[in-house]
């Protein structure tokens, strides 16, 4: 397995496992708008992807998006999105891409990485466990404002 960080070429392998991991949380397949949205992250330098090839195929993908805490007045990465194609299942791939995210956020200087999922993904959770991942819903209420563009 090769670990690398995604540059602009890797831009339509990427989209295409985006695209599967938006229909894992039953999203309409759109591989325009992952291709878009992936490219826009790279160009920009605006997240960190990473994926893993294994006899020249592309496995899976692990992308992080840096931000700070100003309660600690740190720096921390969330981890937003993880996929990796049923090609690539059992074979360590996640925890590979995870260890790639610690040491890519450790390197930065962050001082955690903060991630969150699906109630139901009960596969990733027992994996974020295993890697030291800690749950901390029960201190604080996650809540979202969807903003209207355009307007």
């Amino acid at each position: 397995m090769l670990i690398i960080k995604a540059t602009k070429v890797h831009i339509p392998v990427i989209a295409r496992l985006f695209d599967l991991y938006r229909q894992f949380y039953e999203c309409k397949p759109d591989i325009a708008l992952a291709e878009q949205f992936i490219s826009e992250r790279i160009e920009k330098g605006e997240s960190t992807i990473f994926l893993v090839e294994k006899d020249g195929k592309t496995l899976g993908f692990v992308q992080m998006y840096p931000s700070f805490c100003s309660v600690d007045a740190v720096k921390i990465y969330i981890l937003y999105d993880l996929y990796v194609d049923d090609s690539g299942r059992n074979l360590g791939v996640c925890a590979s891409l995870m260890d790639k995210a610690k040491s890519y956020a450790k390197a930065e200087g962050a001082s955690r990485i903060d991630l969150m999922t699906a109630f139901s993904n009960k596969a990733g959770q027992h994996l974020y466990e295993k890697l030291g991942y800690k749950k901390v819903s029960e201190d604080f209420h996650n809540y979202s404002l969807q903003v209207e563009q355009g307007l």
